[in-house]
């Protein structure tokens, strides 16, 4: 079976690298609007009334648009946008927490953020099996590569060679809180460190866990053991197990694509009693692009790592 695909924004960076992923996959049949069409809204309606599914590659308002276009077809949808992450009706398109079997049935999808993606395979398992408190202010340091600010601050960092780290969300507002916090069944958002660094993508996500956190019912090797249990069928999230965790963790300027991610529990030993929890994946790759091919491969019961670069 031939499932009819519409990329709506396939110009961007996100919908640019789901075009690739799709290329040369007879599984699927794409929609594909010239320039002028893809600005005018007759012919994107068509598109999305037409379409089996729909991927949105857009900015929030465009994207809640998109759906009302979309409104009276039997379209299937994915929103790579923060639009519809915590929206009533929206099944959130993190198989590995959420279930594969939601997505599958889904009408309307919601690909996670990609430093939540970090920040959820971490704790949220963890906090499900109370080996972490739900009632606990985490905090969240993470770096990224710039292609995650869209083509806007891709200008930016390629008009200012000089620039070796840009830290924001300094005022502690940022528009991925909300689901690390509803994903991860916390009481508090966490406070979130994000920065981009001048790598065209990759991504790390760190999450300190203190001394009061830990002690004999959970310690860190618990902490590694239940997320290497929980991860231990997947073909997408790799747990890197003492003794053989890096010594250091590198992003390349100019690393290739990559679907996977691999996760950490550094053991401060005995002396610090303290933990942490890093993610390192790709957020053009399972922070975005890679996520919405997951799904849309569960969502027309297909592998779900076929057309992923692993």
């Amino acid at each position: 079976m031939t499932h009819q695909v519409f990329i709506d924004g396939a110009a961007g960076t996100t919908g640019l690298e789901i075009r690739e992923r799709l290329a040369g996959r007879e599984e699927f049949d794409l929609i594909v609007l010239d320039d002028a069409q893809r600005k005018d809204e007759a012919a994107r309606r068509e598109a999305l009334h037409e379409a089996d599914i729909a991927i949105l590659c857009l900015p929030d308002e465009a994207a809640r648009e998109a759906v009302k276009l979309a409104e009276g077809s039997d379209t299937r949808i994915i929103d790579a946008s923060s639009a519809h992450r915590v929206a009533e009706g929206w099944t959130y398109g993190f198989p590995e927490i959420i279930g594969h079997e939601k997505i599958a049935k889904a009408r309307l999808v919601s690909n996670p953020g990609c430093y939540p993606t970090g920040f959820l395979a971490l704790v949220a398992p963890l906090a499900k099996a109370g080996l972490l408190p739900s009632d606990w202010p985490y905090t969240v340091n993470a770096v990224s590569g710039y292609s995650g600010g869209g083509n806007a601050l891709i200008a930016r960092f390629e008009a200012q060679p000089d620039i070796a780290f840009r830290a924001y969300g300094l005022q502690l507002g940022h528009k991925h809180l909300a689901e690390m916090r509803a994903f991860a069944s916390l009481s508090f958002e966490p406070v979130f460190s994000p920065s981009v660094i001048p790598a065209h993508r990759g991504m790390v996500v760190d999450v300190p866990i203190p001394a009061p956190l830990l002690n004999d019912r959970n310690s860190a090797p618990m902490l590694e053991s239940e997320l290497a249990s929980v991860y231990a069928d997947s073909a997408i999230v790799t747990v890197l197990q003492y003794p053989d965790q890096p010594n250091e963790i590198l992003l390349s300027r100019d690393a290739e694509p990559w679907d996977g991610m691999e996760l950490a529990v550094f053991d401060g030993g005995p002396e610090s009693g303290q933990a942490r929890l890093v993610a390192r994946l790709d957020n053009l790759g399972k922070g975005a692009s890679g996520a919405a091919i997951q799904n849309l491969n569960i969502m027309c019961g297909l592998p779900e790592t076929a057309g992923l670069r692993l």
